[in-house]
């Protein structure tokens, strides 16, 4: 049974490790990745948006994280099989975001580039050179560790603590007897609603 225990000293790990990269991931989602140096300078934040036939902004990165970083508040507050449903929505999430900067590293600069000839064809002189800048890194890492931390996150949610049910919101179904001593009173006041007078015939315990 040493496992449970091992997977127990886990938790804070992997959770500052996947607060720590969805944070990243967050700001980094809304600044510019890419760069046009040059007479004329241009930048694109996030993903391009789609149908737009100018240099628009799709804040796709930023969106997925806020996702991962919610899963992550879920986690800490929830038991059992939900709350690993909730890592798990969190790894896809993180998933989402690793193909979202894979997909970025060719789509960036090429919807730059033709922004960019389209402003030329207008009478700029355009830009020299088109550079991923260092949001871009920080989005990778970002998006790396958020991925590596809901799977794991996964795998070992079943052995990490729990918050204690005395948290939870009392249900409609559970009703608190009544104390022993209230108990000839309740009999009391039911035989005078039914039209009886107790004093005369005593209710039987």
């Amino acid at each position: 049974m040493a496992e449970q225990p091992a997977r127990r000293r886990t938790f804070g790990p992997v959770l500052a490790l996947g607060l720590a990269s969805g944070v990243l991931a967050a700001v980094a989602g809304t600044k510019p990745w890419v760069a046009a140096g040059g007479a004329t300078t241009q930048t694109l934040p996030g993903m391009p948006t789609v149908g737009d036939p100018g240099a628009g902004e799709m804040p796709v990165a930023f969106a997925l994280a806020l996702v991962v970083l919610a899963c992550w508040g879920v986690v800490l507050v929830t038991r059992g099989r939900f709350r690993r449903a909730v890592a798990v929505l969190g790894a896809v999430a993180a998933a989402g975001l690793v193909a979202a900067v894979v997909v970025a590293w060719t789509t960036l600069p090429d919807q730059l580039r033709d922004s960019l000839e389209a402003a030329s064809a207008l009478g700029d002189p355009g830009a020299d050179v088109v550079s991923r800048t260092g949001w871009y890194a920080a989005a990778v890492v970002g998006a790396v560790g958020s991925l590596v931390a809901t799977v794991l996150a996964v795998r070992l949610v079943p052995g990490w603590p729990e918050m204690g049910s005395r948290y939870d919101a009392p249900t409609g179904s559970t009703v608190a007897a009544p104390p022993p001593e209230d108990a000839s009173s309740l009999d009391l006041w039911k035989a005078i609603d039914e039209g009886h007078d107790p004093t005369e015939h005593p209710v039987d315990d």
